[in-house]
């Protein structure tokens, strides 16, 4: 009996997308001759990526406008440090120990296309993973069961007792929870602080989720 699907968020799970977001907002700072302690502000501006990239981009043609050319502002955004992408090695040879145990790994991620791929790219996973989707590319979202049945179809194996692992109390653990999926909530730290549901499993970091779920079959 195959063992069952593993899907993993990209964004502060798989790779440290604030880290790679951050230094590339440091470089166009430098680039136009910013002052740097506005990285902070763009930083909260931005939401870990969650705020809209068109509120984002108009916050800052408005502050910078007079020095920058809205187009760099949106080049910057359209980008959001997806070549400065780094996979911790730690991270590697987790996936490499799930793949080599029998596990199909996926990737499940809102976002843009293009900026997404880049980064699983950037990163190196299109070789450690079976597959992905992009919400931007099937037309759902996390927590919408739909983008979790892309992925499976996608990786090519059944939905059914998959694990799913992220950062987002709401995207990712309530998305398995919706499912009835066993998942394991990257915490970083972080305390749960959601009512009504749990992941099933809490880790610091995306490598000790994988080697948890890899350990639990």
């Amino acid at each position: 009996m195959p063992l069952p699907l593993l899907l993993l968020d990209l964004d502060n799970t798989l790779v440290d997308r604030d880290a790679a977001f951050r230094a590339a907002v440091v470089h166009f700072f430098a680039e136009y001759g910013l002052a740097a302690d506005d990285v902070g502000w763009v930083m909260d501006l931005d939401g870990g990526g969650y705020a809209a990239r068109g509120e984002v981009a108009g916050a800052m043609v408005e502050r910078y406008g007079d020095v920058v050319p809205g187009a760099a502002v949106r080049a910057l955004l359209d980008e959001g440090g997806a070549g400065r992408v780094v996979l911790a090695e730690a991270t590697r040879e987790a996936l490499v120990k799930a793949r080599a145990g029998g596990w199909s790994c996926g990737i499940v991620t809102n976002g843009r296309t293009a900026q997404q791929v880049a980064k699983i790219r950037a990163g190196g996973l299109d070789g450690l993973v079976q597959g992905w989707v992009v919400s931007e590319a099937v037309g759902h979202k996390k927590p919408e069961p739909e983008i979790f049945r892309a992925a499976a179809d996608a990786v090519g194996v059944p939905l059914e007792g998959a694990w799913v692992v992220g950062d987002s109390p709401h995207t990712d653990i309530g998305g398995a929870h919706a499912l009835g999926l066993r998942s394991v909530w990257v915490s970083g730290g972080r305390a749960w602080a959601v009512d009504g549901y749990r992941p099933t499993h809490v880790a610091v970091d995306v490598a000790a989720a994988i080697h948890h779920v890899i350990g639990s079959a």
